[in-house]
Parts: C-alpha cells; structure tokens; sequence
C-alpha cells in the first residue's frame, strides 16, 4: 500500500480512530525512521493489518481478500514467474467466468498491472487488495516444491498399498495414487520438462525431470507405492497392467484449461523393477519460426532459397534429442500452403499440423518408412517428409522421390552437415544421384541460453582460451565474427566481453532458461558435387563448403557466445570431440 494523508484521514480520522494531531505525529514518526506509515499503524496499536486494508481498499473501490486463508492452485500460480509475484507483490489466486484474479499489495501500481495484461493476454483482470502477511503466505507456496507436496499424501498411499498389493487394478485406483501421478504430471508441465523418468532402486524410487536438456532430481518416493505407481501409468496408457517382463510403449493425453500434453510412455524392465520415461508433448504450442529456432545470417538466407525450391532434398542432421524434428516442423510450417500438398511419414507424430497428412509407422504390420514412403508417392505429394532416413531402402525411394519433381524433408544421423553425401553413398545410393538431388544439410545441436534476468558479463582466462584453441583454434573462430559481419576488425579474444548466468529465483539457480539451435548449414555447389563424385574425404568436403562461407556448428556457437545467447561451456560441451 501507498497511502496518501488524504486516504488516512479519510479512513483514521473520519471515522474517529485517531485525530488528526497524532497521525501527523505517526507519519513523522514513520518517515523518520524510513518506515511505511500502515508498519507504523501496525506497530502502535492503532489499527490491525487486514481491517486498514480493507478501509485502503474501500476508499480506492476494489474488494479486498484475505490471503492467509486461500491455497492457490500451481496451474494458476505459476502463470506469473516467482521473480515478478515477489518483486512486484502481485499473485494470481483464483479465476472464473468473469476472468482472473490478482491479489496485489498496491492495486495503484498501473505499470505492474498493464505487464500482467501482457503476460496473460486475453484475459479480464479483477484486481484485489491483500496484507503484505497475505502476499507472504502465497509467495511461500512457490517454494512449497513437490516433496512437500508430496508428504501430504504418501502416507495414505503407504496405507492403501498394504490393503491392495496384490490386486494391481485397485492399487492404481486408490486415490492417494492417482493424486501422486497426476502431481508428477501437472508439475512437469508447469517446469517445461520434457521428460519424466522415474526411477526404481532397491530401497526407493527417484522421480527426474528433463529441462532444457538437462536430468534435475525432484522428488524420492517409497518403494512400496511404485507398483501403484507403474499400474496406474499402464492403466491410462492403455498398456498390459500385468506384464513385467517386457518393454511396453503406449500413450495418453491430459487436457486442462491453458495447456494440451500428449505423453509418450515407455516402460522397461530392470534389476528393482519397472523404469518408467515419459516424454511431453505439447498440442497448444505454435510451430517455432526458423529465426527462433536460432538459423541467422548467411546460414538463414541458405535455408529459406533451398526451401523454396521445388525439388530435391532437404536434410536434417544430429544425434537423438539435437531438435531435428523441430526444424523440420518449422520448415513445413513455412511451405504450408493452400497451393501445395504436404505428406508425411513419420515415427511417432509429434505434432499434429493443420492441412497436412501425416502418418505414423507400424513396423509390426509392416507400415515401414519405406512402404509408407511408397504410398505416398501414389498420393499426389508437392513436399514430402520422411522422418527418418535409416535404411538403404528409404534412402533410395527419398533421393527417387526428389529426382521426379518432389521437394523431399528427412533426417539423417551424422556428426556434421558435410558428412551426409558420404552417408547416403555409404547406404547404397549412387553418387551422380546425390549429387544430383542434394540441396542443403542442416546439422545442428542443442545449447541452453543464458538466463536475461541474472546475466554477467566476464572475461575468458588463459585457460580456457587454451581449451578453445586446442579444440578448434582461435583463428578459426575469430574468422566467424567477420563472416558474420558481427565485427569488422575482431579484438583479440582476451577483450572480448562473454556473458553467463549467475543463477536466480527466475532460472532456479541455474543461470540458463530455455535452449536454442546452434546450426551448420552446407549447401552444395559445383565444386562440393565434383569432391563428391571423386569420392573425396569428408574433410576436404568440409574445407570447400568452409571456403564457400559456411560457418561450422562451434563457429555458430561462438557468434553466440559472443552475442550473449549462449556461453563458451554450452558450446564445448556439444560440439567438441
């Protein structure tokens, strides 16, 4: 609260609390000592916290709420970041028809009220007084975390696991159960995890998130609620409750106000019993632009030209979890037109897009990449994405498909973009034809970005440019900073400004929050198609796209690095050998 004398007067005096003499004292008292003048209120007896709030929140015409006793729901909660509810004493404690929600301690701060507004667009804001205790009391449930969440209800699960361990069906449905699975669920999601494991051991259990690639231990569980646990997972995956021997795949989705998860279940037998991965994905989230996603400069202009070509190929590179689907996702987002038909084949289908047919393999049946890859030639295709070039079958139809006037998406695993001509050859395809249908290969990884809110800046020191120059040479990073016009005459690296996370509230102290793309584009050329069909080394492959103006995948994360999106460590820690 910022309270005016007009206000206390209107609400002290003229309802003969205090006369005007002693407020005037208070207020002097109150400045004197650097105090807020409701603190001095307070301390001297003169009123209780709540009933000046709610006089203050009378004379400026908003409802006043009690904090102290409301538990808000985590799904309302957390749609403002800690950081914001603590510095700005603003909560979201509840919504209905007629909107959300915002409890503050100063409902005049206009410019913490329109940021809210931004934040959570298209929704009507009621705003409500609260106590700085009230404010308090919600701001603690930030940290109440999920073990103790958790220790309310594992008791009653201890409970219901000793009446029902042996009929699995009635375990999984026992409510203590079902509320510890649907927390683990509601929680992952409000820390974009993209993967859940949890974990049997021979004692206990420990649950694991993945976020922004990285596994973060979050809660132990008792080792006796894990057969619950495993049933209850299998019942709402649709999978064999009772079979333990081996691996089961399946799905399921959950659905509430603000977000859409499908979850990717896979259960595997080990030494202390059933370990159960999960992966989360999203239905609500819009498909990333190529700019998001991290392509910029020279390499981005590549992108976009060989895209808009109408045939030939165009492929993804990197190891398992590098977001190669994610890209081919954004590509297909940009050639999805009215004009063309997009098919694709794909395993699994991780993201539904409007005015696109898209299949997912069955191996069991036979539904290959190849055979599905077969049948959609027969349907008419402009643009095809296979998901997976993986065999010598599918590499054929792909480079097949791209020679008679199809523009062809996949993927591919290599180390580097300039490696994929040899691996097609190694796969059985002839040279002339990839020479003949290769357009450009995108080779990327993964790197977290550095936190806004708690970024430093910081020097190198002689040890770590010695680990750069030994893993890929200081000239040959440096040279990317010209290439990609971000200096025109680099300093040496040693006054070179870095930035890096110090760690807050905002990123859970880990000074990274989110993760972007760091990218290797090769695009062929005369020149790239002659070392090809001279069964060249990919070396010298590598050195002439180097020499045409493609930056490597170390080089794209220096510029990074430099520009303050991503550190030096992220950068060695995915592409050094």
């Amino acid at each position: 609260m910022n309270l005016t004398k007009e206000q206390l007067i209107q609400i002290l005096v003229a309802t003969n609390i205090i006369d005007e003499a002693r407020l005037d004292e208070l207020i002097n008292i109150a400045k004197k000592g650097n105090q807020k003048i409701e603190n001095v209120l307070v301390s001297e007896g003169i009123i209780d916290a709540n009933t000046l709030s709610q006089k203050y929140a009378e004379t400026i015409g908003v409802p006043f709420i009690d904090l102290t006793r409301v538990s808000v729901r985590k799904d309302l909660l957390f749609q403002i970041p800690e950081r914001i509810a603590k510095s700005n004493n603003v909560v979201i404690f509840d919504e209905n028809d007629e909107g959300i929600k915002i409890a503050m301690v100063d409902p005049e701060d206009l410019q913490t009220i329109e940021f809210i507004k931004k934040q959570i667009p298209g929704k009507r804001l009621q705003i409500y007084l609260a106590t700085s205790k009230g404010m308090l009391s919600v701001l603690k449930q930030y940290k109440k975390g999920l073990q103790a969440e958790f220790n309310e209800i594992i008791d009653q699960s201890l409970a219901a696991t000793k009446t029902s361990e042996k009929d699995l069906k009635k375990m999984a449905a026992n409510l203590p159960i079902v509320r510890i699975v649907d927390t683990l669920l509601e929680h992952a999601v409000l820390q974009n995890a993209s993967d859940i494991h949890i974990e049997p051991l021979e004692k206990k259990a420990i649950v694991r998130y993945r976020i922004d690639g990285v596994l973060h231990d979050v809660i132990v569980l008792p080792k006796e609620i894990m057969p619950g646990i495993v049933a209850r997972i299998k019942i709402i995956a649709n999978l064999k409750i009772d079979e333990h021997r081996l691996p089961q795949d399946g799905r399921f989705k959950i659905e509430k106000e603000g977000y859409k998860f499908s979850f990717r279940v896979s259960i595997l037998p080990v030494f202390d019993g059933e370990k159960i991965v999960m992966r989360l994905l999203s239905e609500t989230t819009e498909v990333l632009t190529l700019e998001q996603l991290g392509l910029q400069h020279a390499a981005l202009k590549k992108v976009k030209l060989n895209i808009q070509k109408p045939y030939g190929m165009v492929l993804i590179t990197g190891p398992t979890g590098s977001g190669k689907t994610t890209t081919l996702y954004a590509i297909m987002g940009i050639l999805n037109t009215p004009e063309v038909n997009i098919s694709t084949i794909e395993d699994p289908v991780e993201y539904r897009m409007p005015r696109i047919s898209q299949s997912q393999v069955k191996p069991k049946i036979g539904f290959t990449f190849a055979n599905g890859l077969r049948a959609l030639l027969r349907q008419d295709p402009d643009i095809i994405m296979v998901g997976e070039i993986r065999d010598s079958e599918t590499a054929g139809m792909a480079i097949n498909s791209a020679l008679t006037g199809h523009l062809v998406l996949s993927t591919l695993h290599t180390n580097d973009a300039s490696s994929a001509p040899t691996r097609l050859i190694d796969m059985g395809a002839k040279p002339f034809l990839v020479t003949s249908t290769l357009n450009v290969v995108i080779a990327q990884r993964l790197v977290r970005k550095i936190c806004t809110n708690c970024m430093e800046k910081y020097k190198l020191d002689q040890t770590m440019i010695k680990v750069l120059d030994r893993e890929f040479g200081i000239d040959h990073l440096m040279e990317a900073l010209t290439k990609s016009k971000i200096m025109t005459k680099p300093k040496p690296i040693e006054e070179i400004e870095f930035s890096r996370g110090k760690g807050c509230d905002q990123c859970n102290q880990e000074g990274f929050k989110g993760r972007i793309g760091i990218y290797e584009v090769f695009e062929t050329s005369p020149k790239i198609n002659e070392l090809v069909l001279a069964d060249a080394e990919t070396s010298k492959i590598s050195k002439q796209a180097q020499d045409e103006g493609m930056l490597t995948m170390a080089q794209d994360g220096f510029v990074k690095a430099v520009t303050g999106i991503t550190t030096i460590d992220e950068i060695l820690k995915v592409t050094k050998d």
